[in-house]
Order: structure tokens, then sequence, then C-alpha cells
């Protein structure tokens, strides 16, 4: 399925990059399948991920478990689930990070963690600039003037070093000629809570993980990565017509390892669409104000495949970090 969120995320459904005949006539699912979300909790996967398993374990009459794997910018749980045996029972709910960190080992010349084609795939949402409410910056043009000033002054926290919220704000400070220092947590939801708690001056993140902040009057979102304006926050502009090149969809998607037998990849994909159209998934999404746009495989590839190339370019041009 995929979930687009104009405003803030997306999930997308099961599309196969490669699949091979059933192996097992057995009835599937006939035990509870993992959902390996590879950062922690609260951040834009786990906020997916979780409706997501209750309305597609509905579907499926199987119980679907969270498991949180944190760390290396998702790529400890993406690996983990690259390696799993491909019969359905592990399965990944993961962000546009699993198209940069192959390129980010390529980069330190390292064997990958994982490799793309090891996943079926899946998904898309624009990123925003968040800052505490008492901060002086009350408009993007406020923050840039303010990082011109003092250069590496300002700092963002991060889900890791090449994760989503780290590569769209390396794009918005190349195009800004400004220097920021990038603070790396294990995911969103601690970065926003080193947010809160003053430790950090700012963070680029899904709308989901900041909304309630935003609505709390603890947060104000200065601009976003989107193509055009969020439904949710009409008034805030976008970097693109703010004069900044720097375009960027954290997406999430719904994988399972390359190789999963195809009746079980056409079964989840049933199963995730179902779950798009499911009354408690849009409900859960409508709390963080997430609107639902369901995406399958042709057309999800199309866009991933874009997207992995952009990003890629990006993780080049930022270098290597130790």
């Amino acid at each position: 399925m995929t979930v687009s969120v104009g405003a803030a995320l997306a999930i997308s459904s099961l599309a196969m990059l490669a699949v091979s005949p059933a192996r097992s006539q057995d009835a599937y699912p006939s035990k509870p399948i993992a959902l390996v979300v590879p950062f922690p909790p609260g951040g834009v996967a786990d906020i997916v991920a979780r409706p997501a398993a209750d309305a597609m374990s509905r579907v499926l009459n199987a119980p679907i478990v969270i498991e949180n794997k944190p760390g290396a910018g998702g790529g400890i749980g993406m690996g983990y689930v690259a390696k799993s045996k491909p019969d359905g029972y592990t399965l990944l709910l993961a962000l546009s990070s699993i198209s940069i960190i192959p390129e980010a080992d390529k980069l330190f010349g390292r064997p990958p963690a994982f490799t793309v084609d090891q996943f079926a795939r899946v998904t898309a949402d624009p990123t925003v600039l968040a800052v505490r409410a008492d901060s002086p910056w009350k408009t993007l043009q406020d923050f840039v003037a303010d990082a011109r000033k003092r250069p590496g002054g300002i700092t963002y926290g991060s889900s890791g070093n090449y994760g989503t919220m780290h590569v769209p704000m390396e794009m918005f400070a190349s195009s800004a000629g400004v220097k920021l220092l990038h603070v790396p947590y294990t995911g969103a939801g601690p970065a926003v809570i080193g947010l809160l708690g003053g430790n950090i001056d700012a963070v680029a993140s899904g709308p989901s993980t900041v909304i309630q902040h935003v609505k709390a009057g603890k947060l104000r979102v200065l601009a976003s990565w989107g193509d055009k304006r969020l439904a949710s926050l009409p008034d805030v502009p976008t970097l693109t017509e703010s004069g900044y090149e720097a375009v960027f969809f954290q997406w999430s998607g719904l994988f399972a390892p390359v190789g999963t037998p195809e009746a079980i990849i056409v079964r989840l994909r049933e199963a995730a669409r179902a779950a798009a159209t499911d009354p408690r998934f849009m409900a859960a999404l409508a709390t963080v104000e997430t609107p639902i746009q369901y995406m399958d495989a042709p057309e999800l590839q199309r866009f991933w495949d874009a997207d992995a190339k952009k990003l890629g370019d990006v993780v080049r041009r930022v270098g290597k970090l130790e």
C-alpha cells in the first residue's frame, strides 16, 4: 500500500524486485509476523508501522508484532531483514534511508549492510524544518540570516549519519550556503525530545513527529522540503518557493526480503491495499494529519528509482563522515 502523505508521510505496498515460486502449500500466515522498524519508537517509521500492522493483522488473521531495531541510521534493522529467511514472517517498515545507506557504504569502501535488490519494496512524504517556538527565528529568512552570521553555530539533530533527517538538512545548507552543526541521535523520536529540551536548535523530520508539538505551541515550522505547501501547514513555505534547491520526501515503505514466494507477496500486497482504506488506520494517520494515497508497484518503482539516484548524489556531495 502506499500511504502517501500530501502533508506528512507515506506507506507503500509491497512491490517485488524478485520473487521465487511458492515453496510450500502451507496456509500463510500460520504464525505471528515480525514487522521490523529500524528506528526507536516515536519517529515517522514507528508512527506509520503500528497502525499499519494493526490493520494488516486483521486482514491476514495473524498477529503482526513491531520490533524496533535502531542503529546506524536504520542500517542495522534493514540489514537484519535483508538477511532474514524470505518466508513472509519478517518484514520491514523503512524510510528513504534504504536508498541512502548503500551509497554511504560505497563511500567508505566497506561491504554494504544490505543492497537495495535484497528487498521487495514500497512508499513517500515531505520533510519540515522545525525549531522551538521560543527560538529567535520567526521565519526561514531569520534562520538563514543567523546561520550565515554564525557558521556552525546552529545545531540540528538527526536519526544518524546519512539518515532521512541528515540528508535533507545538508541539501538545504548547501543550497543556502550555510554551515550547520550536525548532532546525530538514534532516531526522530529522540531528536525531537532533544529539540524540545533545548539540546539542539532544529530538526528536519516528517510532519507526523512534530505536528502535535506545533499545535501545543512548543515548536514552530519554518519551511518544508515538499514540492508544494502542506495541507496541514498552508502558511509554511516550501524551500523551493523560498529560492533554495531542496526537495526531499521522507517516504516509508513496507518491504520483504528478496526471494519471498510470489504467493506470499501477493497476499501481503492484498493486505496492504486493504489496510490503506481501513477506518482505524485512516483515523490513526488523520491524528497526525497524514492524508493517504494508494501507490502500487509500477508507480512506486519509478518514484523510487528517481529518488534513489538523487539521494545518492547528495551522499557523494556530503562525503565521508567519521
